[in-house]
C-alpha cells in the first residue's frame, strides 16, 4: 500500500506506483498591464514560472526580444514546447540560483512578465548590477478555497498521508483559510517555502533538491522508515 500524498502546486505532477491526489491551493487571476510597456526592445525576456510563459504567451507576438531566459528546467522546457528558445536557465529553481550565475551586459533592457506577489528580489538585484528592468503583473495568485476546504476534511478524517507545498503563497492561503486540523507530516521545496510552514508553526520536511520528484522521493523514504 502507498501513502496518499496531496500535491498542491499550481502544475500537475504523475509518478508511477504513488497515490498522488492534485489539490492546486493557488488559484490564478489575470491582470491588465500597459501595453505600451510592450514597445520597448527588450535584450533579455525571463520567465520565473509556467503560469508567466502560459498569460504572456498572447502578447510575445507584440514584443521584441533578444534572448529568453528561465528560472529552472520546467519553465524552459515548457518554453521550448512553445517554441521559444531559452538561452539560460539555472538548475536551481529559484531567483538566487539565477542570480548567482546570469551574466549580460550592463545596461541591458530587461522583461519581467510575472505574479504581481513574485519577490522582489530577481527585479531588485538586475537593477543594481545596472540593468534596466520592466516588471510587468501578469496575474495575481488568490486562494482555491474549494481544493483547501477538501483537503482539510481529508486531515480531519485521516484520509491523507502527507501535504506537499512548492511556494509561500500555497502555505500561506493554507494556514490562513480556515482552522486546520492536526497533522505532521509536511513536506516543502526549498527553504523559503519551508520558512514560511514554520512562520505558522509547523514543521515540515524540505527535499534534497526543487524539484517535485526530489519531493515525493523524501515522502517515499520517510514513509517506509515509518513502516520498518
Amino acid at each position: 500500500m502507498r501513502p496518499v500524498i496531496v500535491m498542491t502546486q499550481t502544475n500537475e505532477f504523475k509518478k508511477d506506483d504513488i497515490n498522488i491526489l492534485h489539490k492546486p491551493f493557488i488559484d490564478v487571476e489575470p491582470l491588465s498591464f500597459d501595453l505600451n510597456l510592450l514597445k520597448v526592445d527588450y535584450d533579455w525576456l525571463i520567465f520565473s514560472s509556467k503560469n508567466a510563459v502560459r498569460y504572456f504567451q498572447s502578447f510575445l507576438s507584440q514584443v521584441k526580444v533578444k534572448k529568453f531566459a528561465a528560472i529552472g528546467a520546467k519553465t524552459a522546457e515548457y518554453c521550448k514546447s512553445i517554441g521559444l528558445d531559452v538561452l539560460y536557465y539555472p538548475s536551481d529553481y529559484s531567483q538566487e540560483g539565477f542570480l548567482k550565475s546570469f551574466k549580460t551586459i550592463k545596461g541591458s533592457n530587461i522583461l519581467i512578465p510575472s505574479s504581481a506577489q513574485a519577490r522582489p528580489l530577481l527585479q531588485n538585484s538586475l537593477k543594481q548590477q545596472g540593468h534596466h528592468v520592466c516588471k510587468i503583473d501578469l496575474y495575481r495568485p488568490i486562494p482555491h478555497k474549494d481544493n483547501i476546504e477538501m483537503v482539510k476534511r481529508m486531515m480531519k478524517y485521516n484520509e491523507l498521508d502527507a501535504i506537499t507545498f512548492a511556494s509561500s503563497s500555497a502555505v500561506k492561503y493554507f494556514f490562513e483559510q480556515g482552522p486546520t486540523p492536526v497533522f505532521n507530516h509536511y513536506y516543502a521545496i526549498g527553504q523559503q517555502t519551508l520558512d514560511t510552514i514554520m512562520h505558522y508553526g509547523y514543521d515540515a520536511t524540505i527535499s534534497d533538491i526543487q524539484t517535485l520528484d526530489s519531493l515525493t522521493n523524501k515522502i517515499l523514504e520517510s514513509w517506509e522508515n515509518d513502516a520498518i
